[in-house]
């Protein structure tokens, strides 16, 4: 695989080294790979796979009639691009789904959820195998049931099985550590046979349960209804009636499991029916989960997608960033409409599966119904959803557009907000947040110990951070464009569209300040509050543009704002918290943090153990003579008036 070209350097002038992509073109080998189109910024805009690189790339900068607005939109913005060769239209296609999920392009049709789904784990390999819950399927010699859809229905299943067949859930090796220790909790409930203790469970009964519990996860619970009938009867007829009830509530919840069960298929394969549902640039695919011939659960998502994207390149982008994250793929799946890519696909789901996998397209009868019904229930899925949709997308990129048009900004993807937080001066931080398309993105959170600053100067405080903040961004930039490294892997390099702070003129004079120093050209923006101290107003560029404060942008500045407070306070408040921590018991000789906590717990108060006796101080748990003798010394030596008075200054830390 070769390395991707040596591109012109992030952020640098069109002038400096500027991309000739017809000369480019000319370069592009005829091979399989990944294609990487980026914008002046250097953002990814679009990851594609190719058969033939030379051909698909090329293919963007034709004029070709009729591929849809959105392509000409992405190519209008292309600045340069990249590529990796690969050996492989396949390993082309596990490249491209990497890329994609890692960078989450704009212009690719993103999976929006990502989700884990819960497995029930049986231990089989095991000599006293156990039922456990999983978030991962691995070859461990285990055998897995789901993936389930709901975490509670697995646990409750699991509950069920511990409560009749009493297996284990311990981390104890069996048969090593038999007789090592009492039994647990579970055995005393009465829903573990105790294997761990001598004289308990044979291996070849325990064995015995573990099988007739595996029969029940797969489908088997005639066996196990007729017994607990016939228990519940037996006890009933004992007046027994405390055990019967617990039969019968037994017989009751498998009774709800088998319920869940009423999908059923003549052929007992496992296999996922796939479908789709869109209207306008909203599109909810639903996925049936069978297993064993039965139905066990099902699973939406939320696509974004584009107006004139193909229903076959949306399944097929959904199939492959799907699969490639589920640790469970069925033997067949079933969809509405053929995929792109159908064979590569094929090819690479059999690989990770270790058996083939096919994806088929049903016709006529019973498979047909199930994918109809598939898609039936994504419709259902989409209507529900599109009020809930739109209102997001209002609240998030709405209101971001909403807050661009206020300043006459061309793009507002990134906003950066910063705030001061001290008491009096006392340990003064800033804190950064950070909101992309209108959501936080708390990975990019970063916060300031004020370090040249003294005394409360929230001005002072507030230049230090964006220095810091901006000058190590513009360092970080340098030095991986000199090791030709990937930009979007630093942690400070990405700058944003717009920055906001939280006072108005006087804060955004000292942000343009530090701008104009460092030649960086990023609008900034402040907040201006009213007399009540309540935001009415954005300053920007020497004027007050009014808002209206029941608008969707309103609303997302007065998230940003108290975004910024919460964090800077909540960051102020655990280094003050560290600074309390620290007594005067620390400085004494021989008290660590148990004995100052156990001094702190038996007198209650510092005055207490300053006015104790040596006898008194000895008998407090973990002192000993030496030490009571150094608390004693520490305060009545020469001078102690003075060690006792500064005791008075330091919050009481009782535990």
């Amino acid at each position: 695989m070769s390395e991707p070209l040596n591109l012109r350097p992030a952020g640098k002038p069109l002038g400096e080294n500027h991309f000739d992509i017809p000369a480019e073109l000319k370069k592009l080998p005829k091979q399989p790979g990944v294609y990487i189109m980026r914008d002046a910024s250097d953002q990814i805009l679009y990851v594609g796979k190719a058969v033939n690189l030379h051909n698909r790339v090329r293919s963007y900068f034709r004029k070709i009639v009729g591929r849809g607005p959105q392509i000409d939109k992405m190519v209008a913005q292309i600045d340069h691009f990249e590529y990796i060769v690969t050996d492989s239209e396949l390993e082309a296609l596990v490249l491209e789904n990497n890329l994609i999920k890692e960078h989450r392009p704009r212009y690719n049709t993103m999976l929006k959820d990502d989700k884990t789904y819960p497995y029930i784990r049986v231990t089989a390999g095991e000599p006293y195998p156990r039922v456990l819950f999983s978030r991962r399927m691995m070859k461990d010699g285990s055998k897995y049931f789901g993936p389930f859809s709901s975490s509670s229905a697995v646990r409750e299943t699991i509950d069920l099985i511990h409560r009749i067949y009493h297996i284990r859930n311990c981390s104890r090796k069996l048969p090593e550590d038999i007789g090592k220790d009492r039994p647990c909790l579970y055995y005393h409930i009465h829903q573990c046979d105790a294997p761990c203790m001598e004289g308990g469970i044979s291996r070849e009964d325990y064995r015995r349960q573990a099988d007739r519990a595996l029969l029940f996860l797969n489908g088997n619970y005639k066996e196990v209804s007729d017994e607990l009938s016939r228990k519940m009867m037996e006890a009933s007829d004992k007046l027994e009636f405390e055990k019967a009830i617990e039969y019968r509530e037994l017989l009751k919840s498998v009774r709800m499991i088998e319920e869940k069960q009423k999908i059923t298929s003549q052929s007992m394969d496992d296999r996922d029916i796939i479908a789709m549902a869109r209207e306008g640039s909203d599109a909810v695919v639903q996925v049936f989960y069978i297993r064993d011939g039965k139905m066990i659960g099902r699973d939406h998502f939320h696509l974004d997608v584009k107006i004139d994207d193909e229903d076959a390149a949306l399944l097929g982008s959904f199939v492959k960033q799907y699969y490639s994250g589920t640790p469970f793929i069925p033997h067949e799946i079933w969809m509405e409409t053929e995929v792109e890519d159908r064979e590569v696909i094929e090819k690479y789901l059999t690989g990770r599966r270790g058996q083939r996998v096919r994806l088929m397209v049903p016709q006529r009868g019973e498979k047909e119904k199930l994918v109809e019904l598939a898609r039936k229930n994504a419709e259902m899925v989409l209507k529900q959803d599109r009020e809930k949709i739109r209102r997001e997308e209002l609240r998030t990129v709405g209101a971001m557009n909403e807050i661009a048009s206020w300043m006459n900004l061309p793009v507002l993807h990134r906003v950066e907000a910063y705030d001061i937080s001290n008491i009096s001066g006392f340990e003064s931080v800033g804190s950064m947040v950070v909101f992309e398309n209108g959501r936080p993105k708390r990975n990019d959170y970063r916060k300031f110990r004020i370090q040249t600053v003294r005394g409360p100067d929230d001005y002072a405080s507030m230049r230090e951070v964006l220095t810091r903040r901006f000058s190590h961004g513009m360092e970080e930039a340098e030095e991986i464009r000199r090791e030709g490294g990937d930009m979007a892997k630093g942690s400070f390099t990405r700058f944003p569209d717009l920055v906001m702070m939280d006072g108005g003129r006087g804060q955004v004079n000292i942000a343009l300040e530090v701008m104009k120093k460092l030649n960086l050209a990023i609008p900034v923006c402040g907040m201006v509050k009213d007399d009540r101290h309540r935001t009415r107003g954005i300053w920007y560029e020497n004027r007050e543009i009014p808002i209206d404060t029941h608008s969707e942008g309103f609303q997302l500045v007065t998230r940003v704002q108290d975004e910024a407070h919460r964090f800077a306070i909540e960051y102020h408040r655990s280094l003050r918290s560290r600074e309390q921590v620290h007594s005067v018991l620390d400085d004494i000789p021989g008290v660590g943090p148990k004995r100052r906590l156990a001094l702190m717990r038996a007198f209650r108060s510092f005055e207490a153990v300053r006015d104790a006796s040596v006898e008194e101080l000895e008998n407090v748990p973990s002192m000993n003579r030496a030490s009571a003798e150094a608390v004693y010394a520490y305060f009545h030596r020469a001078g102690g008036g003075a060690a006792a008075d500064a005791v008075m200054e330091i919050p009481n830390t009782t535990g």
